[in-house]
């Protein structure tokens, strides 16, 4: 495609727009980043947004919205969500896994009683883990390849690369019976414009949560 002018409106935060941002850097293209903090955004932001909700992009002035959405059109427009329908299916499981994964951690975080947090924490942290990374696994083991989707990375990859050092981290329990997994995420992270990334991002887990899962 040819390059168009591509802003995204989020928090100034890794969360839902971490796996987009990721995408670009992978894909080489540019992104103009318009983070904002939480006081600005009930003031300067929420009524901008398509839904009421971030992230949102703007394509060349054109606004639209939804992290998943967001992420599935600019892999097929940079040609990371495989080459055929079938490797996009493989995709979509993946995606619609971390989806579901973040949908348990959003339920830690929201609960406000501190031993019931500790509790659902204990249980994503191993029980989750184990049945989200078995997921991961499984798809892999059925391609083969050490990819999701064909011989080479995708959309599906990055998410999966994501989910392990970004917002989900503290989430997480070992990972070390998913072999597959740990493979596929060592070659994630020794992509040259993965590691280029992750050398300047201004995001870390620990930043990002500091005690709020205490």
């Amino acid at each position: 495609m040819s390059s168009p002018n591509v802003k995204i409106y989020y928090f100034d935060m890794m969360g839902r727009a971490e796996m987009i941002r990721m995408l670009f850097a992978v894909a080489g293209k540019q992104i103009e980043n318009i983070r904002f903090s939480w006081e600005d955004w009930p003031k300067s932001f929420k009524e901008k947004a398509p839904f009421g909700t971030a992230p949102w992009v703007e394509i060349d002035g054109e606004v639209h919205a939804q992290s998943m959405a967001i992420a599935t059109y600019f892999a097929r427009e940079f040609g990371f969500y495989g080459k055929t329908n079938r490797d996009g299916l493989l995709i979509d499981q993946v995606l619609n896994l971390i989806h579901d994964f973040i949908e348990v951690s959003i339920v830690v975080y929201d609960e406000p009683d501190k031993e019931k947090k500790a509790q659902r924490l204990k249980d994503c942290q191993n029980k989750s883990t184990r049945l989200y990374f078995g997921g991961f696994e499984q798809i892999l083991k059925k391609t083969g390849t050490g990819y999701v989707a064909g011989n080479q990375i995708s959309l599906a990859d990055i998410a999966i690369y994501d989910v392990v050092t970004g917002w989900m981290k503290p989430f997480l329990g070992p990972i070390d019976e998913f072999p597959l997994c740990k493979a596929l995420l060592e070659k994630v992270a020794a992509n040259e414009k993965i590691k280029a990334y992750m050398a300047t991002r201004p995001y870390s887990s620990e930043k990002e949560w500091g005690d709020l899962l205490v």
